[in-house]
């Protein structure tokens, strides 16, 4: 469904099926954070695979990422050619896990900022009483470790545009961690999905919504990262900004 371009995928098991969960976990230079994280989250809930989408990662992610294949039979990886985009990698991993029958499809950072205990709860919220389970940093006060001010500001500010320019009832719709019930996506065509960067999440959200599916927040705590540089850029905000402008409208001519 979407224009995901030349690939390889290594994978050592039959994934999917009715009752499982696949963590889409994009991947550009994690290499000090793979091996970490890939147990806690195989850890967190029986019904969890790992397919691991890595864009050419200089820093060698890549490689232990095959390593990890080779040893975990609930994890795969597919490997793109050069740095694609985080909403590019998650729609490829999401086509990956519809076409192999996965009953949920979850989004999450590689880089410890999203902790895997909280799997389990978006998991049950997705399998409960929402479509879209969403783990909101701001839905009980400001739960944010280790940012900036200037960070946190911004990042609560875009929250706020967002749900002023949309409707969005949300107080967390930049959220990268969420869960989805194989039906959401289903119901949107990736090829309508325009955004690339910190947009990405607002769009998925506003989709969802718009198609009339359930949203719902789940509390969690996020970490800044440990390791590693943020993927934060001034072009991904400017995207941001006009970007839910180009939403609103589309949704108001019937063209989203």
């Amino acid at each position: 469904m979407s224009d995901i371009g030349t690939e390889e995928i290594v994978t050592e098991h039959e994934p999917g099926g009715a009752g499982r969960a696949l963590v889409v976990l994009p991947t550009y230079n994690e290499a000090r954070n793979l091996e970490g994280v890939v147990p806690l989250i195989l850890g967190a809930d029986e019904r969890i695979d790992i397919l691991i989408v890595d864009d050419a990662s200089p820093d060698g992610t890549g490689e232990i990422a095959d390593r990890i294949v080779a040893e975990m039979p609930r994890v795969s990886v597919l490997h793109r050619e050069g740095k694609l985009g985080l909403g590019s990698a998650y729609l490829t991993g999401f086509d990956w896990g519809l076409a192999r029958g996965y009953e949920w499809l979850i989004e999450m950072d590689a880089d410890f900022s999203h902790d895997p205990k909280y799997l389990p709860k978006l998991l049950d919220a997705a399998s409960g009483e929402v479509d879209l389970a969403i783990g909101s940093r701001y839905v009980q006060g400001v739960n944010v470790i280790n940012w900036p001010m200037s960070r946190l500001l911004l990042s609560w500010y875009a929250n706020k545009y967002a749900h002023w320019v949309t409707g969005l009832p949300l107080k967390d719709a930049t959220s990268g961690f969420k869960c989805f019930r194989r039906e959401v996506l289903e119901a949107i065509d990736f090829d309508r999905v325009g955004s690339t960067g910190y947009t990405f999440q607002i769009e998925m959200d506003y989709r969802a919504w718009k198609k009339g599916f359930r949203l719902g927040e789940v509390p969690i705590v996020f970490t800044d990262r440990a390791e590693g540089q943020s993927k934060m850029s001034g072009a991904i905000m400017r995207e941001a900004i006009w970007r839910v402008w180009s939403l609103r409208f589309r949704s108001l001519f019937g063209r989203l």
